[in-house]
């Protein structure tokens, strides 16, 4: 009977490695196989779009810089310049709603909101989407003895919110095809 030897530390050490680099292997494969991918650049059917109104505000204007050199952003509808897309961009609001008191009544959670109505439309006028609306909420928590740092946090969730929207719309011009643009 052979006695039991102990494994010696760099060989645990091997071990270990190859079984993580093994499970980092799988992994890998594992999301390849699923069909994930980082979202890129999206791909637009048309190459002249017109955002009402103009200057608008922070969400529309925020869009205006969203496109890339590909897709020329007109300020308005001109015929010198005809837009194959027009985006109005509706309305934009926030909300504040009080979500949470203590027993005495003082406020301890908010619920921030922005909503953002808006349409597309052809050229030849044709709607694409009819006065679609998306809603952003966030849950901010709050204390009076932070009141500035509360503030700033909830300039900051309202950011965050839109450019979130403004994502959404980038994807559902995204999603618009050749064929509809006549």
């Amino acid at each position: 009977m052979t006695p039991f030897k102990p494994l010696a530390a760099s060989t645990l050490t091997t071990r270990r490695a190859v079984v993580r680099y093994a499970a980092l292997a799988a992994a890998g494969l594992g999301l390849a196989g699923c069909g994930f991918r980082l979202r890129g650049n999206q791909a637009f059917a048309f190459t002249r779009i017109a955002i009402t109104p103009s200057p608008g505000g922070a969400v529309a204007q925020e869009l205006r810089n969203s496109f890339g050199s590909a897709v020329q952003v007109l300020v308005a509808d001109s015929p010198a310049t005809p837009a194959q897309l027009v985006l109005h961009v509706l309305d934009a609001q926030r909300e504040k709603v009080v979500v949470g008191v203590n027993a005495s009544g003082q406020v301890r959670e908010f619920q921030l909101r922005l909503r953002v109505r808006l349409s597309l439309r052809t050229a030849k006028g044709k709607e694409i989407i009819v006065d679609d609306e998306i809603v952003q909420q966030r849950d901010i928590s709050y204390n009076e003895s932070a009141a500035l740092a509360k503030e700033a946090e909830e300039a900051l969730l309202y950011r965050d919110m839109q450019t979130d929207i403004v994502q959404q719309i980038l994807r559902r011009l995204a999603a618009v095809q050749p064929g509809q643009l006549d």
